[in-house]
């Protein structure tokens, strides 16, 4: 299998990034790409709870716990004393796929998709980012790079396969 495209959907918080990407996947899997998700948080997190099994082997001093079921696994890492772990150390987390989705890495120089909403009063970011390759609006944006419309999913799927040439 040919190496992983990596593309990157950058903004402000509640620009609706997340939206965007729930919108856009079923449009790329539909035309039968395999495609996963990297988000980053900004703030920690936790999807065990206390009192579960995985929880008390972590609480016990585990590094790993994968959690398994019928219908899906997940490995949960204790980073411990270890640094953050690079957007390529996650990636080579990844089960092989067609494109990995970013969300969140606003710094990682992958090419990204910029979500611009001037109601927000936020000043646009792609002027100071070569890595910003089109910009999603909703609403006419001069810009120098391709504009799409942020409510249109299929023409920003259809942007993204374009640009990494996935068809």
């Amino acid at each position: 299998m040919p190496a992983m495209k990596v593309f990157g959907i950058a903004g402000w918080s509640g620009s609706g990034k997340t939206t965007l990407l729930e919108n856009v996947i079923p449009c790329l899997s539909a035309r039968g790409l395999k495609v996963s998700v990297v988000k980053h948080a900004h703030h920690g997190f936790d999807i065990d709870r206390p009192g579960k099994d995985s929880y008390r082997h972590r609480e016990a001093g585990a590094t790993e716990v994968l959690l398994s079921c019928g219908d899906r696994w997940a490995l949960m890492h204790e980073r411990r004393d270890e640094p953050e772990p690079t957007l390529d150390e996650l990636l080579g987390h990844l089960s092989p796929c067609d494109l990995v989705l970013i969300e969140g890495f606003k710094q990682e120089p992958v090419p990204k998709l910029e979500i611009h909403r001037p109601e927000h009063g936020k000043p646009v970011l792609y002027p100071e980012r070569a890595d910003i390759v089109a910009v999603a609006s909703n609403a006419p944006l001069a810009c120098d790079r391709p504009l799409l419309p942020l409510d249109d999913a299929e023409a920003v799927a259809a942007f993204i396969v374009s640009y990494l040439s996935l068809n």
